[in-house]
Parts: C-alpha cells; sequence; structure tokens
C-alpha cells in the first residue's frame, strides 16, 4: 500500500499556525495573485491563481498576508522529517506533499491505515499543521484518494473495491485531463471515470492522440506500475514570480527576471549542477502561458551566461507582453549535468565569472539570501508564486 500525504492549504495554513487571529478566517495568501487560500475563504469560491481583485470581489471578509517563504520552507523540512521518520521510502512531490511506500511495515507499525493515522497526529502535533492522507495500491488512486478525503481527512480505498471508488469521480480526477480535454471528453457525454473506463482504447486514441488516450485508458483502469522511489535528482531547477495585475514597464520585468537567475544558478552551484537549456515561462492577464527555451553549446551554472540567454528570450516575448500584460515570470535551467560537470575552454584557467559568483555565494550562504542584491532589485520585492522542492 501506498500513502500520499498532501498538507491542506499549505502556506494559508502555516500563516493561521503562526496567527492565532487568523484562525478560523478566510485567509488569501499573496499580492496581486492568490498564492494560497484558507479552506474558510474557498468556501466562497475562492482559487489559485485568481487574481486579488477578483478573490476580494468574491470574499470581502478575507484577510490578505504577504507571503512567507522561509516559514513555509521550514515547516515544509519539519513535515518531511516525520514522513522520514515514519518510513525511510518517501518520494517528494512538492514543498507540501509526498508519497511514502510502507507495504513493507507491517510487522512492525501495523496496516497502512494505521501508519497513516500516526503519521497525520504527528504532523499535527509535531508542526501544528493539518494534513490528508490517501491510501491505495497504486500511487495514482493514493493521490485521487487524498484529493476527496481533503480537508484535514484519511481515506483509505481497500484492496478489490479500487475500481468502485474511482469509476463514479468525474472526469478531471484523471491525472492529464484539464479543462479542454474534460470539454472533450464531456461533448461525447463522457463524465465520469467509468465512462472513461467503458470507452475503448482505440476509441480514446482517435478522440485525444496516442499518448494521452493511452494514459487515460490505464488511469481509468487504474494500472498504474510506478513504484514509490527515493534519491532521484531533479531534471531542472527554477523559480518564478507572482507580478500582480498591475501593468509594469519592461524594465521592472527584466529586474525580477535577473533577480530570479540569480537564485536559481545560487542552487545550481549548491547542488553542484550545470545545466544546457534556459527557459523562460511568462502568465499573462488572461492566464494564458507561454514558455521560450534556448540550449547553449555547454552546461553552464554561471549567472552570467543564463543571464544573457534568460534576457534574450524575454525580449523576444516583449511584444506580447507590452500587449497582454504579465502577471507571473519564472526561470528554470534543464538538461542538468551530474556533480558539476563544465567543459573548459583553453587556456584552462577558471572564468572571472566564476569567481564572483563564488564570493556572492559566500557571502549569501554567510548573511542570508537578502544580504547582497542587484541595485534595480533596491524597492522591488520578489515573492515566488509556487513552492519548490529543495534540491537533492
Amino acid at each position: 500500500m501506498i500513502l500520499h500525504a498532501d498538507l491542506d492549504s499549505f502556506y494559508a495554513s502555516v500563516e493561521q499556525r503562526d496567527d492565532p487571529a487568523l484562525r478560523g478566517r478566510p485567509v488569501l495568501v499573496g499580492g496581486g495573485v492568490v498564492l494560497a487560500a484558507s479552506y474558510e475563504a474557498k468556501a466562497f469560491g475562492v482559487r489559485t491563481p485568481m487574481s486579488l481583485g477578483r478573490a476580494r470581489a468574491l470574499c470581502p471578509q478575507a484577510v490578505v498576508v504577504p507571503p512567507r517563504m522561509g516559514a513555509y520552507a521550514a515547516a515544509s523540512e519539519a513535515v518531511f522529517a516525520v514522513f522520514r521518520d515514519t518510513t525511510p521510502i518517501v518520494e517528494p512531490i512538492s514543498i507540501d506533499e509526498a508519497f511514502l511506500e510502507v507495504d513493507g511495515l507491517r510487522r512492525i507499525s501495523g496496516t497502512a491505515e494505521q501508519i497513516a493515522a500516526r503519521l497525520r497526529a504527528e504532523v499535527r502535533r509535531r508542526v501544528g499543521l493539518p494534513i490528508t492522507v490517501g491510501v491505495a495500491a497504486t500511487k495514482f488512486l493514493a493521490k485521487v484518494a487524498s484529493g476527496v478525503g481533503k480537508p484535514d481527512g484519511l481515506l483509505v480505498v481497500p484492496p478489490g473495491q479500487e475500481l468502485a471508488f474511482l469509476h463514479p469521480l468525474p472526469v478531471e480526477k484523471l491525472w492529464g485531463v484539464g479543462p479542454k480535454t474534460a470539454a472533450k471528453l464531456r461533448e461525447r457525454q463522457i463524465h465520469t471515470v467509468g465512462h472513461v473506463a467503458r470507452v475503448g482504447e482505440a476509441a480514446l486514441v482517435a478522440m485525444l492522440g496516442a499518448h494521452a488516450g493511452r494514459h487515460l485508458h490505464a488511469l481509468a483502469h487504474n494500472h498504474d506500475p510506478r513504484r514509490v522511489t527515493t534519491g532521484a535528482r531533479r531534471s531542472s531547477i527554477g523559480a518564478q514570480c507572482a507580478l500582480g495585475r498591475g501593468r509594469r514597464s519592461f524594465a521592472d520585468v527584466e529586474a525580477v527576471l535577473a533577480a530570479l537567475v540569480d537564485r536559481v544558478t545560487h542552487r545550481l552551484r549548491g547542488a553542484k549542477r550545470a545545466g544546457r537549456t534556459v527557459t523562460v515561462r511568462l502568465r499573462f492577464d488572461d492566464f494564458a502561458r507561454v514558455t521560450r527555451s534556448r540550449s547553449l553549446l555547454k552546461a553552464t551554472m554561471q549567472t552570467g551566461a543564463v543571464l544573457r540567454v534568460a534576457v534574450d528570450l524575454l525580449r523576444e516575448a516583449q511584444p506580447m507582453i507590452d500587449q497582454r500584460g504579465l502577471t507571473l515570470v519564472g526561470v528554470a535551467v534543464s538538461n542538468l549535468d551530474g556533480e558539476g560537470s563544465v567543459q573548459l575552454e583553453l587556456p584552462f584557467e577558471p572564468p572571472r565569472a566564476d569567481g564572483l559568483d563564488a564570493a556572492v555565494d559566500r557571502v549569501r550562504d554567510r548573511f542570508g539570501a537578502a544580504s547582497l542584491q542587484r541595485a534595480d532589485m533596491i524597492g522591488r520585492t520578489l515573492h515566488p508564486s509556487v513552492p519548490l522542492l529543495p534540491d537533492p
């Protein structure tokens, strides 16, 4: 049996934990965009990533608090410590959720349901946060169970009852079914997972394409052979920032992008990873998203090298930004090499930029990330909009 443990409204729950005055009240975390909403706010229809203005219209009595990423990172570390005390086989999914393999613990720890109940109690006791756990025989179904069991619940799907639990659920519960795919399915009167299961694989492939059709056919029959894995290295390292709904100058966006590149390359060097592909992610006022990528001839972890490519990609998208407005900008480096493998050039001397990056890293590691910042970020704030996993 596999556990999927997922903290409830993580950012908002941390705020309510740390400020008793917020408990039981609708809480919104964010600036121009809602990064997290408490369940009291969600009851009014508030969702992420909704604009703060829209959220206030739906829930005028909501309390808005700025994000405190340090507090969320500390809470995440404490929760993952509970996970690792529960089982050595933990697969992180994000800052606030993970899969746990408990199949081999029956003799010493009891059933999966008993383990899940103790885990929830320990997270509440040691960290002070609510968490929902889904228990099932596959990773897919465990995640679905935790979603159905929210908030602050425990839902077990017993062996032999998987399809009875899964088939009545709406098609959106299948991984990979977003609004567009759901609309295509509903146009053909396919409303539930059971309906998908009754459609032949060939028909789903004709309807949605080869990959999506086969994927949904397998999930609708609860075919998910993946096991919980540990120690997998990340395929990319990135960061992003919500900008809010107000118009910003292109210079403002460039400054934020540079600060994000600082953060990403610092983490690359800390993880001893060098990357070949730089990707810039943008979200516009209408919530449409685009990405722009460029691959380098050799892997790098230099701030300057990554920044030059990222700014070029951003400038290529400037006409769209000027026309449509921008609510989020992000940057990621992928195609990572292990152990900081970087091809040297003749003569074999470290570039001066490496020495500058190392000096900046030492200052920030000793005195904190805010001890050094770019001049163009003075007076500006940088609020990450989604949690990021710690680097392995």
